[in-house]
């Protein structure tokens, strides 16, 4: 058997556009009810939630069984740290604070196997190649790994052709609160200045052929950006969702008379 087929990768390539969720709760449990959701895609974030790679590897245990991708942030981009989540069975890579073509080029090596890159040969213990029973998975494992780069910078976005045109990038994710900070507004990635720097980087990410990516809670700002032609979209995250609807629920009770007035009786 060959490395599964990575769908989102194809998808990608076919021009589809994808609509995803931020996964930041580390349980399983929460994982089976966000994969169940319909999402095309869940991001298991290692950069800013608390997983780890047992974590992450329990995570994509359970997403396995519903039909969205799961796609795996890592908190950095150390070769033997990717080595470890391809070989768990993380297909799809979201790399954070991709600044140059230079790093985008190693990220790309260390995610492929010899002789087009350095990554590690030990699928016999691997979930990925089904610990064995995919016999020709190191043969076919190159093929199917989706790279997507995380342009958050003023630096990354000056490079921005350079990094989409690297060979083995298949997206350029930009993030907008990193890259507001970068431009001298922290906490305001809705700023005019922000926006036409997003608006032009998706343009820029599409003529160079790949897939623009961006995480977008607004539900108007998102459809702005999918009409400017970004591929692969976050609209949501587990945290968020969990937290605004127990704070709804909860001022729905506390902001109010806990009982029905008694009806008057004349």
């Amino acid at each position: 058997m060959n490395a599964p087929k990575n769908e989102f990768k194809a998808r990608l390539a076919a021009g589809d556009t994808l609509i995803g969720c931020w996964a930041a709760l580390t349980a399983p449990v929460a994982m089976e009810i966000t994969a169940a959701a319909g999402f095309d895609w869940v991001l298991i974030d290692g950069e800013h939630a608390p997983n780890d790679l047992r974590t992450t590897l329990a995570q994509l245990q359970v997403s396995a069984a519903f039909p969205g991708h799961s796609v795996v942030r890592p908190p950095h981009l150390e070769p033997w740290l990717i080595k470890q989540y391809l070989d768990i069975g993380a297909q799809t890579l979201l790399a954070p604070m991709v600044d140059t073509p230079e790093q985008a080029r190693a990220l790309v090596s260390a995610t492929r196997y010899p002789p087009e890159g350095i990554r590690g040969v030990g699928a016999a213990f691997a979930r990925a190649s089904a610990y064995g029973a995919r016999t020709q998975y190191i043969s076919t494992a190159n093929d199917e790994v989706c790279i997507l780069a995380q342009a958050e910078t003023t630096v990354a976005l000056s490079n921005l052709t350079e990094i989409a045109s690297v060979p083995g990038i298949d997206g350029v994710f930009i993030g907008p609160s990193d890259l507001a900070a970068s431009m001298g507004y922290p906490g305001q990635p809705a700023h005019p200045d922000v926006q036409r720097a997003i608006l032009d980087g998706i343009a820029v990410i599409k003529a160079c052929g790949k897939a623009a990516g961006i995480l977008c809670m607004d539900p108007v700002l998102a459809k702005t950006y999918i009409s400017a032609g970004v591929q692969f979209i976050a609209v949501g995250s587990d945290v968020s969702t969990l937290a605004k609807g127990l704070t709804a629920l909860g001022a729905q009770f506390k902001n109010a008379p806990l009982t029905e007035p008694a009806a008057s009786v004349n």
